[in-house]
């Protein structure tokens, strides 16, 4: 008979309430009773399989970009695949409104973020101009423009960015990432 973990739904329940918690409240406000409540536990279970409110922050807020083949591209057309994959990647996950909402006053969800961006789009990005000495500082202005537009979408909800279709955003900001991947720097 194959071992099975009985805690499995708990733990999926604590994680589930705390990426919604911590993307709605932030990490300072959002309690280690709150979220236990919104996961229908006791406090001490979240303690129990998650260790402390920063370790289980920590596994709410992973997020992996998941980015596509840029160099696959037809010429000039990385900016819009790379624009139209990161809407549609935060369209559907938690963890970059977490890190957003919580990398502007916690230095370790700000390093997190940075590493998220260093370890996972300057690779990319120096495959796709063949210039690895370049890659760092295009894949920061990337950062500034898609973390900007997330942070007006899916945090502060301005609403003509949040009236504005994923298509639409699209259009708006590829052209600009297109520069920051491949464009001749100043």
């Amino acid at each position: 008979m194959p071992f099975t973990d009985r805690s499995l739904p708990a733990r999926a329940a604590i994680l589930g309430a705390a990426r919604a918690r911590f993307a709605a409240d932030g990490y300072d406000r959002a309690t280690v009773r709150a979220i236990a409540a919104d996961a229908g536990v006791d406090p001490s279970m979240v303690m129990r399989y998650f260790g402390s409110k920063r370790q289980l922050f920590a596994r709410a807020a992973e997020f992996d970009l998941r980015l596509p083949d840029l160099t696959g591209a037809p010429p000039g057309h990385a900016g819009h695949l790379l624009a139209a994959h990161l809407l549609d990647r935060w369209e559907g996950d938690d963890g970059l409104r977490i890190l957003l909402r919580t990398a502007t006053t916690d230095e370790d969800a700000a390093e997190r973020m940075r590493s998220i961006f260093a370890r996972q789009l300057v690779p990319h990005i120096a495959a796709l101009t063949g210039d690895p000495a370049t890659a760092p500082a295009r894949a920061g202005l990337v950062a500034t423009q898609a973390l900007g537009t997330a942070l007006c979408r899916y945090v502060l909800r301005l609403p003509p960015i949040v009236a504005m279709a994923p298509d639409e955003i699209v259009g708006w900001i590829a052209p600009t990432l297109q520069r920051y991947l491949t464009g001749a720097g100043g």
